[in-house]
């Protein structure tokens, strides 16, 4: 195992997971490496700020009229409405960020027991349909 390539994809993982999973091509890392980089980077990230996220929130509370309706609010608030939690839990961290996906799906759903389960969920499959992309449909 190619330990520099594994810990690369990993820690690209745990900010855009997206694109994780095509750095193991060049490193020479199997499919099943590069799934495992990507996910458990992608994991750790998302618990990290999934669980700190009421700090991050407080941190960032916005002034009095600060401006609120921005395309990307836009765009979570209708994500929000069109899929529901599991959606949310799904889609947010892997289209924004896994930092910024987590914190929202926090914001929104945080009081539920399972949403960080569904979190992990959605980042298996994502990592999955993304490493076979990068491994089968590119490569």
């Amino acid at each position: 195992m190619n330990w520099t390539g594994f810990w690369s994809v990993f820690f690209v993982a745990t900010f855009k997971f997206s694109v994780a999973p095509f750095g193991g091509l060049p490193f020479g890392l199997s499919y099943l490496e590069s799934f495992l980089a990507a996910f458990v980077g992608g994991s750790v990230s998302s618990c990290l700020f999934y669980f700190s996220a009421n700090y991050f929130l407080k941190k960032t509370k916005k002034k009095e009229g600060a401006k609120t309706h921005t395309k990307t609010n836009k765009l979570i608030v209708k994500l929000k409405r069109n899929t529901g939690k599991i959606g949310v839990c799904f889609w947010a961290p892997f289209f924004l960020s896994i930092p910024v996906g987590s914190i929202i799906t926090a914001k929104f759903y945080g009081k539920y027991k399972t949403t960080f389960l569904l979190i992990l969920i959605g980042m298996a499959i994502n990592a999955s349909i993304m490493t076979t992309l990068a491994y089968v449909v590119f490569n």
